[in-house]
């Protein structure tokens, strides 16, 4: 079981848009794929077609130790993949855990239960370096960072990976980045291309061979509560979350 915590301190990089496409990408290869929601706003919820107003039970009351993963997890029917749904209760799971003793080990504890009954476990993080976020890094085997191509977008990825050296330092020492994700790209700026070739420079064979491009599609997609797999499946957006599916397997394979 693989578990891959998907953040970026910045906000508005595609971060759930990622989770909830790989998800369903991955499914549709055969992978048994849970998502965990971890932003109070719930996106990723909705977007997998589950209606967050209605959830008596959410990852909140896990974290908080009344619930166990599986009597809150929920089937999604469009993408037939697993969601552990958000809303706006997790926002006070920040201040409750706050004096809990392993505060940042919750997470990492609450998975164990489920070892060896998905192929992976996508953690959609918030876009700050909160508690969630570091129960998220804890947790996980690994980084993916979604990330623009734009100026502002490397300043903060080295403020990620010093977290993210803080975090494997003091709770995780085998936290690796998995890959960087470029999203949102446009061939056509040139700033973009420069960007591209900066962090490739840098990071070598961390960088996805495959990029997301800009995508109506992708864009429509949540407000139908789907992925874009399901919603159009020949869109370019869509294309490309498969093709990032198809890379992780490959990777998979390599590391085992």
């Amino acid at each position: 079981m693989k578990i891959l915590a998907i953040t970026n301190q910045k906000g508005g990089v595609g971060k759930t848009t990622t989770c909830v496409n790989l998800a369903a990408s991955l499914a549709s290869f055969g992978s048994r794929v849970l998502l965990v929601d971890l932003d109070p706003q719930g996106n990723a919820t909705t977007g997998s077609g589950i209606d967050k107003a209605q959830m008596k039970h959410t990852i909140y009351h896990v974290l908080i130790g009344d619930k166990t993963i599986a009597e809150v997890t929920q089937k999604t029917d469009k993408g037939n993949f697993d969601v552990l749904p958000a809303n706006r209760d997790l926002a006070g799971a920040e201040v409750e855990l706050v004096n809990e003793i392993g505060r940042e080990t919750k997470l990492k504890i609450a998975l164990a239960d489920i070892k060896g009954q998905y192929d992976y476990v996508l953690l959609d993080c918030p876009p700050a370096l909160n508690l969630v976020t570091v129960n998220a890094l804890t947790a996980a085997h690994s980084v993916m960072i979604p990330m623009q191509c734009e100026y502002y977008a490397l300043e903060g990825l080295s403020d990620l990976v010093n977290t993210i050296k803080k975090v494997r330092t003091h709770l995780n020492p085998t936290l690796e980045i998995e890959g960087l994700l470029r999203t949102m790209f446009d061939n056509r700026n040139m700033l973009a291309q420069q960007v591209s070739a900066q962090l490739v420079s840098h990071f070598g064979d961390k960088v996805y061979k495959t990029m997301v491009p800009r995508n109506i599609r992708l864009a429509e997609a949540p407000s139908y509560g789907m992925p874009a797999l399901i919603y159009d499946r020949a869109s370019k957006g869509a294309q490309s979350y498969l093709e990032l599916a198809k890379e992780i397997i490959e990777r998979q394979k390599v590391t085992q």
